[in-house]
């Protein structure tokens, strides 16, 4: 298993990832040398006359069942981490994203405004994502996590910060000719600190986030 320092919800994302790749490959080798046998062991030269094959219940509910548990699986383990990024919990902090051709900004529930987007460690934060003209993507790599904003819907997003550190945020959603330039940080501080920066009155390159 890998273990990504971050969040739990990335283990879980790296895990599950690594789960299927090892079950495709495991499928992939095994279909592959069982069609090379065959194609040896059958070959037209050995078997002149071909011969009927009238079915083997066995092996048809074998490879119908193996694979469905397989797959339910697969699924459950998504799921799984897929709820842990849209279940609100109650005691989650709310931070609103604005994204923009070509920014992103962040409003808090006091008024103060960024262009970056600070949260404290420990606590869940809930960002609710709103677009002001054309559809972009909130990904942070770190975390393993994106969701699409769209102009005209709020959609939202769970992230649990756990390590304090700075990390990318980009829009994932080709928005317009400068959308590589679409950066910003995610920047994760202690209660303490937050608490602090979340109190003061500066702002940091507050920017104007209501349409024109």
């Amino acid at each position: 298993m890998l273990y990504n320092e971050v969040t739990s919800h990335a283990n879980q994302v790296d895990n599950v990832m690594i789960y299927i790749t090892v079950i495709s490959v495991i499928f992939l080798l095994g279909i592959t040398f069982t069609m090379l046998y065959f194609v040896f062991k059958y070959n037209r030269k050995k078997h002149k006359q071909a011969s009927d094959i009238h079915g083997n219940a066995l092996l048809e509910i074998t490879w119908i069942v193996i694979p469905t548990i397989l797959v339910l699986t697969m699924f459950y383990f998504g799921f799984m981490g897929y709820k842990g990024i849209k279940k609100i919990p109650d005691n989650a902090f709310k931070i609103t994203g604005i994204a923009k051709m070509w920014q992103w900004n962040f409003e808090y529930p006091n008024g103060k405004k960024s262009d970056t987007l600070y949260v404290p460690s420990g606590k869940p934060v809930e960002i609710q994502l709103k677009s002001l003209d054309v559809n972009h993507s909130l990904y942070i790599p770190a975390y393993r996590v994106k969701q699409d904003v769209v102009m005209g819907k709020t959609n939202y997003i769970v992230i649990n910060p756990e390590k304090t550190g700075s990390y990318d945020i980009a829009c994932a959603e080709y928005c317009g000719l400068n959308h590589s330039m679409m950066y910003t940080k995610l920047v994760v501080m202690d209660s303490t600190d937050f608490n602090e920066w979340y109190a003061s009155l500066d702002t940091q390159k507050e920017t104007d986030t209501g349409e024109k």
